[in-house]
């Protein structure tokens, strides 16, 4: 900006530059400042609906739920917000399902699934290669149409939907995935998740810290033990406290923050029917399954707020096919100018989510697909035709099509 600064305003007529909203590739985040969050401590005087609380994660043994009254529900509610808000971010729901032949059932399910798309999947999930580990995107629709009635008495689970309403209000969707990690299965390095966790380094630094921050309100996250989960199979590996960290989404692929994860993550074992949920903005890694037999399997769960929508639905393909010509025309007399860019970033779909991911897998780098603005673009500069262009973007659509 040619040497000068945007300035506050102060009383004593002095100004002051205004702080950048974005956080700085150059300048990393304070591991100091990191390691004094993850070093607090919870107690039980804090959540006292609590049965125990284990290696900072906070647990609870659930009742039948028929035996609560509302104002018990409610007393639950208000600590799992806090837990998942400025506690340690992770909580264990003890015998949240506890019809074990349902779960038995609906492994079985998993399995059929599971079989029928091993031949024809080439895609691994985000952080194993194909064949490594199972596993079953959108479980929830193909499991649903696999075996309507397991589905129907798996998510009419009421604490699923307190636990959920709790974090998120009403009006949530859900979303499951469905993970089996086989013996010899390696551990996932520190992350965090949907939806920035998504992204690389370079495109978090995209987005302000007030949206960074913001990210996680916008999520649950959580997985269900179908399988007991014995310390030697792996269960996920957690750091309390860490999602209060508001550069987390910057730091967690530095080295240093890697090492600090590696020397003070926890992890608890788990029993077949647990809950686990926990902040999407908390460190965490799936472990490594070092039994010999042992297939570790958790049906993991992506719970959206109602707010993560626009308030209109558009149909970019109409809009995308009445320009491209002429843009194409603008983009050969400006290149990749701050028009064409400011034009493209309104018409095209620049987050690839939701989509289906059998059809368009994850891509290793920044562990999403292409969106139509990165298609456009690439358009652009290879000269594509309309009817070149157009033809992508509806293969696009339908591969995204459930």
């Amino acid at each position: 900006m040619n040497g000068t600064h945007l300035t506050n305003g102060a009383s004593n007529g002095t100004t002051k530059p205004l702080p950048s909203r974005l956080y700085s590739l150059a300048e990393p985040p304070s591991l100091k400042e990191f390691a004094a969050i993850c070093s607090q401590n919870a107690t039980s005087s804090q959540y006292p609906l609590a049965s125990s609380i284990e290696s900072n994660v906070v647990i609870y043994n659930l009742p039948q739920y028929e035996s609560l009254t509302p104002e018990r529900k409610s007393a639950l509610q208000d600590e799992w917000y806090s837990v998942l808000l400025s506690g340690p971010g992770v909580l264990v729901l003890k015998g949240m399902f506890k019809d074990k032949p349902l779960i038995e059932k609906v492994n079985s399910a998993y399995t059929k699934i599971i079989e029928q798309e091993r031949q024809s999947k080439k895609g691994g999930d985000h952080f194993a290669g194909s064949g490594k580990n199972d596993r079953i995107w959108n479980s929830f629709s193909k499991h649903c149409l696999v075996d309507s009635s397991s589905f129907l008495k798996y998510y009419s689970n009421p604490y699923l939907a307190l636990i959920c309403d709790a974090w998120l209000g009403p009006a949530y969707r859900i979303t499951t995935q469905v993970n089996v990690v086989k013996p010899g299965g390696q551990a996932q390095m520190p992350h965090r998740d949907y939806h920035l966790g998504f992204q690389t380094r370079e495109a978090c630094a995209m987005f302000p810290r007030a949206m960074q921050v913001a990210s996680q309100f916008l999520t649950l996250q959580g997985a269900v033990a179908h399988t007991g989960m014995p310390l030697e199979s792996g269960p996920t590996r957690l750091l309390p406290f860490s999602q209060s960290f508001e550069e987390g989404f910057m730091a967690y692929r530095l080295p240093e923050f890697k090492e600090y994860f590696l020397d003070h993550y926890i992890t608890l074992p788990l029993e077949q029917g647990d809950g686990l949920f926990f902040n999407h903005a908390l460190f965490h890694a799936a472990g490594e399954n070092r039994t010999e037999d042992f297939h570790r399997s958790a049906n993991l769960m992506q719970v959206s707020s109602a707010f993560g929508k626009p308030m209109e639905t558009i149909d970019t393909l109409p809009l995308i096919e009445a320009c491209w010509d002429e843009l194409v025309e603008v983009y050969k007399n400006q290149g990749d100018s701050a028009e064409v860019k400011s034009f493209v970033a309104a018409v095209g779909e620049g987050y690839p989510f939701p989509t289906n991911l059998d059809k368009m897998p994850p891509r290793m780098d920044g562990m999403a697909p292409a969106s139509q603005q990165e298609v456009i673009a690439v358009g652009l500069s290879e000269g594509k035709s309309k009817q070149e262009i157009m033809d992508e973007l509806q293969q696009m659509r339908l591969n995204a099509a459930q």
